[in-house]
C-alpha cells in the first residue's frame, strides 16, 4: 500500500483558499491595531481560531453516513459501496455497534479522531488493482453509523452527535419496516431542515416481488411528504444483488464534486467574521487632495497671484513700478484649508483611523507657521530688466539725435543741398533704429516679465508643496496606508468561493 498524507487539504481547493482568508484577517487585526475595538478584535481572533481548527480536520473531506435500524442492511450496503467486505480486513467487524468509516485518497486521521471513530473501525480504500475506478469517490468519508434504534443509549447518542457534520445522509430502509415510527417522529422530521443533505435508500428490493417495488416507493414517498421532506430523492438498492449501487455511487460521486458542508460551514464563519469587522474600517479607502492643488489654495490665501501680477507689470512698464509683497495669510485661512484636507483625507473613515490620521498631521500653530516660512523665504525677483532698460535707452537717444540732424539737414537743405540731404538721411536712420531698439526693448520687457511672474510662482507654490507634503501628506500616509492594509484584509480583495472539481 503506498504512503498518503495523514489529512487531504489540496493545493487550490476550499481548504487553502479559506486558511489563506484567516490569514488575511489576521494580518488586518494585527495592522489595526488598537483602532478596532479589544473586545472585537478578540472575539474575531477566537471565531478564526474555530475556523482554524475547522479546517486542520480537512474541510476538503465529503463526509456521507449511512443511518437506519436494526436489519436495514447498512453494513451491507457499506461493503457494498467500498467493494470490500470488512470481516475479511483484519480485526474490523462489519458491526453497527460503533461507527466504522472507509475513505478514499487518504487516512484522514485527524477528521475521524474528531468524528470518534475507534482506529481499527477505520479502513482506506485504495488498491493498485482498482486503477482509476475509485478516482471519482477520492476525498470521500463514509461512515457507518450504529443503529438509531439500538436498544444502546449510547449509540443513539452517536448517530445525534455526529449528524451535524455530514454532508450527506443516506437513510438505509428495509421495505418492511420503512414506516418505523422512531426513523420518521425523532429523525426525519426533526432534520427536515437539511432536507437537500438527505437520500432515502430502500434497500433488500431482492426480498419483496418486483411488481411491489413502485408500491413500496410511493408509499415511502407519501410518508416523506408527511415528514416535510417531499424533495427527498429515493433510491431502491439490493446490496446483495449490487443492483442500484452503481448508480449510488454515481450519486456520491457527484456530492464529492460539490462543496462539502465542513467547507460552508468555515466559508460561513469567516464571512461573518468580516462582517462583523467591517464597521471598523471605511466603506471605501479616502482619497486626499494631492499635495500641490492645496499649496495652490494656499497661495491664493496669501496673495501670491497678486504678487506675480504685480512683478509682471513691474518688469514690462518702461518706467519704474514699486512691487507688491507677499502678506502672512491669517492664520484662520490657514487652519481652514489644513481641516478641509483632513476631512477629505478622512471621509468615511471611523473616528479611531479619523484621529490617527488627524494627530499625525502638524498641528494648526506649526502649519501657519511654515506656510509662512516658505511664502517669506520666496525672494521676489527684480523689477526692471537692465538690458531692456539699456536699449531703450540708446534707442531714445539715437532717436533724439536723429530728430536733430532731421532738423539741421532741413535748415540746411535750402543753401546746400547735399549736406543738407546727408543730414537729414542721417537723420531719418536714427530715428528708424530708434524705433526698433524701443520695440525691442518692449518685446524683451514683457518677455522678462512672464518669466519672472511665472519662476516666483513656481517657486513659492513648490515651496508651499513642500510644506503640505510634510505637514499633512507625509504623516497621513502611515495611518492611512495601514487602514487601506487594514480593509484589504478584512473585506477581501478576492472572491471567497471557489468550487471544487
Amino acid at each position: 500500500m503506498s504512503s498518503t498524507p495523514e489529512t487531504a487539504v489540496p493545493a487550490g481547493g476550499a481548504g487553502q483558499e479559506l486558511g489563506d482568508d484567516v490569514e488575511q484577517i489576521t494580518r488586518a487585526l494585527a495592522t489595526a491595531g488598537a483602532r478596532v475595538p479589544g473586545e472585537v478584535t478578540a472575539a474575531a481572533r477566537e471565531d478564526l481560531a474555530q475556523v482554524t481548527q475547522r479546517l486542520a480536520l480537512g474541510v476538503d473531506y465529503t463526509v456521507v453516513a449511512l443511518v437506519g435500524g436494526t436489519g436495514s442492511g447498512k453494513s451491507s450496503l457499506f461493503n457494498a459501496l467500498s467493494s470490500l467486505q470488512f470481516a475479511d480486513v483484519g480485526v474490523i467487524r462489519p458491526t453497527t455497534s460503533q461507527a466504522a468509516a472507509c475513505i478514499w485518497g487518504s487516512k484522514a486521521t485527524a477528521l475521524l479522531d474528531f468524528l470518534q471513530v475507534a482506529p481499527d473501525r477505520r479502513i482506506q480504500r485504495e488498491s493498485a488493482l482498482d486503477g482509476d475506478a475509485e478516482e471519482e469517490l477520492t476525498g470521500l468519508v463514509l461512515l457507518d453509523l450504529p443503529d438509531h434504534d439500538s436498544v444502546e443509549s449510547t449509540h443513539a447518542e452517536q448517530v445525534n452527535r455526529l449528524l451535524p457534520l455530514i454532508d450527506l445522509l443516506i437513510w438505509v430502509v428495509d421495505p418492511q419496516k420503512y414506516a418505523d415510527n422512531v426513523l420518521h417522529e425523532e429523525y426525519l422530521r426533526a432534520l427536515a431542515a437539511r432536507h437537500e443533505a438527505m437520500v432515502v435508500v430502500i434497500n433488500q428490493i431482492d426480498t419483496i416481488p418486483e411488481s411491489t417495488h413502485d408500491q413500496v416507493r410511493d408509499d415511502v414517498a407519501r410518508l416523506l411528504v408527511e415528514d416535510g421532506l417531499a424533495d427527498v430523492q429515493i433510491e431502491m438498492v439490493s446490496a446483495r444483488t449490487g443492483e442500484g449501487v452503481d448508480r449510488l455511487r454515481s450519486l456520491l460521486g457527484g456530492v464529492i464534486a460539490g462543496e462539502s458542508v465542513a467547507a460552508r460551514t468555515a466559508r460561513d464563519e469567516v464571512a461573518a467574521v468580516r462582517r462583523r469587522l467591517a464597521g471598523h474600517v471605511g466603506a471605501q479607502d479616502p482619497e486626499p487632495p494631492e499635495a500641490a492643488a492645496v499649496a495652490e489654495d494656499l497661495a491664493t490665501a496669501s496673495g501670491v497671484p497678486s504678487v506675480a501680477e504685480s512683478v509682471r507689470r513691474a518688469v514690462a512698464a518702461p518706467r519704474t513700478v514699486a512691487l507688491a509683497e507677499v502678506q502672512r495669510p491669517a492664520s484662520s485661512r490657514t487652519a481652514a484649508i489644513r481641516d478641509r484636507w483632513l476631512s477629505q483625507a478622512t471621509a468615511g473613515l471611523p473616528a479611531p483611523w479619523r484621529e490617527a490620521v488627524v494627530d499625525a498631521a502638524a498641528e494648526e500653530a506649526a502649519f501657519d507657521d511654515h506656510v509662512w516660512t516658505a511664502l517669506h523665504s520666496q525672494d521676489l525677483p527684480g523689477g526692471t530688466d537692465r538690458v531692456a532698460a539699456a536699449q531703450r535707452l540708446v534707442g531714445l537717444a539715437a532717436g533724439a539725435l536723429g530728430l536733430v540732424l532731421l532738423i539741421v539737414g532741413a535748415a540746411l537743405f535750402s543753401s546746400s543741398t547735399s549736406a543738407g540731404g546727408s543730414l537729414a538721411g542721417a537723420g531719418a536712420a536714427l530715428l528708424l533704429a530708434c524705433l526698433v531698439l524701443v520695440l525691442v526693448a518692449r518685446r524683451r520687457r514683457r518677455r522678462t516679465a512672464e518669466e519672472r511672474a511665472e519662476d516666483y510662482l513656481r517657486r513659492t507654490t513648490a515651496a508651499l508643496t513642500s510644506v503640505v507634503s510634510e505637514d499633512l501628506v507625509g504623516p497621513a500616509q502611515g495611518p492611512l496606508g495601514e487602514h487601506r492594509s487594514a480593509r484589504a484584509g478584512i473585506c477581501g480583495d478576492t472572491a471567497l468561493s471557489t468550487p471544487r472539481g
